[in-house]
């Protein structure tokens, strides 16, 4: 068992690349993520890899669709507005079936907003955030230990899948320094024999486009595309329950939200309030059938998140209007306190015992 190091989230997303054997990353710096790419700039040429600072985040994610096309493992990082300028490019990827890994910390907007925390880009990575029918597939990490795990299991699934994976922290999971075990080695080999890595004029030539002017052969390649999401929603949704077994008020949250609606959860238990906590992991997919169960015993959701309310929308859809839901939120780089979901808590108890 490897010791842990005290590592800053950000960094420990690039060690664990590098561990899982992507040996090639193409960004641009912006804030809270620019410590991926200067730790790549330090990594990558010391292990035989490639770091290329672009000329623009459009340039990147272009690279990128060229590495993952050749069958390499390849990943890029970015922050809101500069993931908004990929979002044509990862349109092509999904498109043309590329995975890669593409990491958001998010920051603040709409437009350049701020450097502050954010979860603000909900929709844009559940909604897949281009133009056409596709889904990435996006893991939310809530610590940096999951920052790591959580890297190494998005190249692992964009690879048996083939399609984008992208990992959507916020602002304080990218700078936040927590004692982190780094896994082995496993060096990512997957056999792509779908690749264009040259044919030695030994088989077929691969192609790898996205474009397609004949309409029935268009809806062809987007149905079968989605029997293959199909096949996602169903074997990889990942999410964590506290408390939520007799739990009356059921509080969800992602990333840093969770982690401060888990406190709330305690000091709301401590004052005889069942509360607990739903943890989606994956957000697309979204855990909808476990949180329908939940729906059955519970009585009220509160949703807490950096942003206006944007998983709220998906917590309502996944328990089918059958109970209420209520937001607590913080946005502009502010994050939400455990006194304030607990008020949220609070609140939402009176009403159920009709005192409000």
């Amino acid at each position: 068992m490897s010791e842990k190091v005290l590592m800053k989230g950000n960094e420990a997303i690039a060690e664990a690349a590098i561990s899982c054997g992507c040996r090639h990353y193409f960004g641009y710096p912006i804030t809270p993520q620019t410590e991926i790419a200067a730790y790549m700039a330090k990594r990558m040429p010391k292990i035989g890899g490639t770091f290329l600072q672009a000329e623009s985040e459009i340039a990147a994610i272009n690279m990128v669709i060229g590495a993952a096309s050749a069958g390499v493992r390849v990943m890029t990082s970015s922050s809101s507005p500069g993931v908004s300028l990929k979002s044509e490019g990862i349109s092509y990827m999904a498109g043309c079936d590329l995975p890669a890994l593409i990491v958001n910390v998010q920051r603040g907007g709409p437009g350049l907003g701020g450097i502050q925390p954010s979860q603000s880009d909900y929709f844009q990575a559940t909604r897949g955030g281009g133009h056409g029918d596709y889904h990435l597939l996006v893991l939310a990490p809530a610590s940096v230990q999951e920052m790591a795990a959580m890297t190494v299991r998005a190249f692992d699934l964009a690879d048996k899948y083939r399609m984008p994976c992208m990992l959507l922290a916020d602002g304080t999971m990218g700078q936040m320094m927590e004692p982190v075990e780094l896994g082995e080695s496993t060096g990512g080999t997957v056999d792509k024999p779908w690749a264009l890595t040259g044919t030695g004029m030994s088989r077929k030539h691969n192609i790898i486009n996205s474009l397609s002017l004949t309409p029935d052969e268009l809806e062809r390649w987007n149905v079968d595309r989605y029997a293959r999401y199909a096949k996602v929603e169903r074997d990889e949704v990942l999410y964590e329950e506290y408390l939520c077994d007799d739990a009356e008020i059921v509080v969800v949250g992602f990333g840093i939200a969770a982690r401060v609606a888990k406190n709330a959860v305690n000091a709301a238990r401590a004052e005889g309030i069942k509360a607990g906590m739903f943890r989606p992991i994956t957000l697309w997919p979204f855990p909808k059938k476990a949180m329908f169960e939940r729906a059955k015993t519970a009585r009220a959701f509160i949703s807490v998140e950096l942003s206006m309310g944007q998983m709220i929308e998906d917590i309502e859809l996944a328990v089918r209007c059958t109970r209420p839901v209520t937001l607590c939120s913080r946005v502009g780089g502010m994050i939400p306190s455990p006194a304030e979901v607990k008020k949220s808590i609070e609140d939402a108890h009176a009403k159920l015992d009709g005192r409000n």
